[in-house]
């Protein structure tokens, strides 16, 4: 069942990036495939065939374009835009494109946000040069992760417990918002600053040093093809790979390929899973 499950998903989160785009290209907006996505693209020329997830980049002014205008975009469509505004249980730092045609069950993250096959759009944010503005801030950020995942009862594992719980109360809402705005703004703090060469994705699950671009770099694109359609990745890609994942032609071991994400999929009053 682990391939068709992953063979569905690759097709649901397809159809997503097709909208993404049109509504990129409709808004003039700039983006890039990221992380396992870039991989694919690149090594693939599609998905990686055991990764679950799509991972698209933008410049944070492209992504605050994108979140203004998404929502008008999937009026009549069956996507939802989950942001940390949008979807008050949602405790992440960056953007969702949900299929509302669908529902997940995640591995080791038990919540009360939105679920669906989903598609990321990671904002990517100016970083200081200094080594020790650069810790201070992602260690800012996460710890105010921490506090948004603990008031907005994150877990590993499901509790049976977790049923009986009331939704939050407006003081919990609000203090859940006040949380998330200033993550923001320990994001943002360093975005007027011209002179700040290098960008990252604040939210990277890899190392900090993996996952930063300079500007060079997001200012030369290429399109490439993926699965049957293309997308848009870095000109300089190999050398983004290579900081990444070091030889990144080289397949990883079979007890490595497995999916991270989805165990369980609702879809066309089916249900599929691992």
């Amino acid at each position: 069942m682990a391939d068709n499950l992953t063979t569905i998903i690759h097709q649901v989160e397809l159809n997503i990036f097709k909208k993404f785009a049109l509504v990129a290209e409709k808004y003039h907006l700039h983006y890039m495939a990221s992380g396992g996505t870039l991989l694919g693209a690149i090594r693939h020329q599609g998905f990686i065939p055991w990764d679950d997830d799509m991972d698209i980049a933008m410049p944070r002014a492209d992504y605050e374009q994108f979140l203004k205008v998404a929502p008008a975009a999937f009026e009549h469509d069956h996507f939802f835009l989950q942001t940390p505004w949008s979807d008050i249980n949602y405790a992440l730092s960056y953007a969702k494109i949900l299929d509302r045609n669908t529902f997940i069950e995640e591995r080791n993250n038990v919540n009360d946000a939105r679920k669906g096959v989903f598609l990321d759009v990671f904002p990517l944010d100016r970083i200081p040069e200094s080594p020790s503005k650069q810790r201070r801030q992602l260690v800012d950020m996460r710890r105010l992760d921490s506090r948004i995942y603990l008031k907005l009862r994150y877990n590993i594992i499901d509790n049976p417990i977790r049923k009986f719980h009331n939704e939050l109360t407006e003081e919990q809402q609000e203090t859940a918002l006040e949380f998330k705005q200033h993550r923001q703004a320990i994001m943002t703090a360093y975005n007027d600053n011209p002179d700040l060469k290098q960008v990252k994705n604040l939210a990277s699950q890899y190392a900090y040093e993996k996952e930063i671009y300079t500007q060079d770099q997001l200012a030369s694109m290429i399109t490439v093809p993926f699965e049957d359609t293309s997308i848009r990745v870095p000109t300089d890609y190999n050398a983004i790979l290579t900081q990444i994942y070091g030889d990144y032609m080289a397949l990883p071991p079979d007890n490595q390929r497995s999916e991270k994400h989805i165990a369980k999929l609702f879809y066309n009053n089916q249900l599929f899973e691992i």
